[in-house]
């Protein structure tokens, strides 16, 4: 069943009709966004596998793709930039040398 891409709320939609404004009930979260869209891939390019899909800046945001299709939902990971910069950090750390 679809779920709402923020905080992962099974939603009772059918048909994958989903509106530009519709909230989700549990988080108040636009549905109609590419954190919400089944081709959202971060890994990808344009965090999108929708070759033709214009991807608009803010993945959070309702938008008006033409190609949402309501995903599983739960891809509620949103990195903030104090974690990406600790964890770039980590990577170039010196080990604490022996005496």
């Amino acid at each position: 069943m679809a779920g709402c891409g923020h905080c992962g709320t099974r939603l009772e939609i059918v048909g994958n009709q989903v509106g530009r404004g519709e909230r989700c009930p549990s988080c108040d979260e636009a549905v109609h966004a590419c954190r919400s869209c089944r081709h959202r891939d971060p890994q990808a390019v344009k965090s999108c596998r929708e070759p033709f899909a214009e991807v608009p800046q803010d993945p959070d945001a309702a938008n008006f793709c033409e190609y949402f299709q309501l995903g599983d939902g739960g891809q509620t990971e949103r990195t903030s930039k104090q974690s990406l910069l600790e964890a770039a950090e980590s990577l170039f750390r010196k080990p604490p040398s022996s005496p």
